[in-house]
């Protein structure tokens, strides 16, 4: 039986600082533009992708405000973004970025909502917990 979930994010390893939670792949993307890290063929395929996002996906007033909040895919009906989004997930791949791909029911307090995406509140602290035992015993 294979699990539905409702949302998907695809993220890095290294921490937004507005937000204390790994990158989006836009942020991941434009860093290694602005850093020269790209080839200017990809770098210039990647402002393609993001020129066709900022043309069909709504940019939430939480993100043109700068306020802290992570967004997600709807994956009920955005597999057109998630097509257009696949060259990105290329791109870090060739450059050899980390990144993960993330799937949830539960991204959060959802503040704003369109057709393809939500974007949720940042809770504003990191909770650390002390790892739990393992099933080979105490860590």
């Amino acid at each position: 039986m294979a699990m539905e979930f409702k949302y998907v994010r695809i993220q890095g390893k290294e921490i937004a600082l507005n937000t204390l939670q790994g990158k989006g792949i836009f942020s991941m993307c434009w860093q290694m533009v602005q850093d020269d890290r790209m080839e200017q063929e990809d770098a210039d395929l990647f402002k393609e992708i993001d020129s066709w996002f900022a043309e069909h996906l709504p940019w939430p007033p939480q993100c043109k405000n700068q306020e802290p909040v992570v967004c997600w895919f709807k994956t009920e009906n955005s597999e057109e973004m998630l097509k257009m989004i696949r060259p990105a997930m290329w791109l870090l791949e060739k450059y050899k970025h980390p990144y993960y791909v993330i799937y949830t029911n539960d991204p959060g307090e959802i503040i704003y909502e369109d057709q393809y995406q939500v974007a949720t509140r940042v809770d504003g602290y990191l909770q650390i917990e002390s790892l739990q035992d393992g099933w080979f015993g105490k860590s």
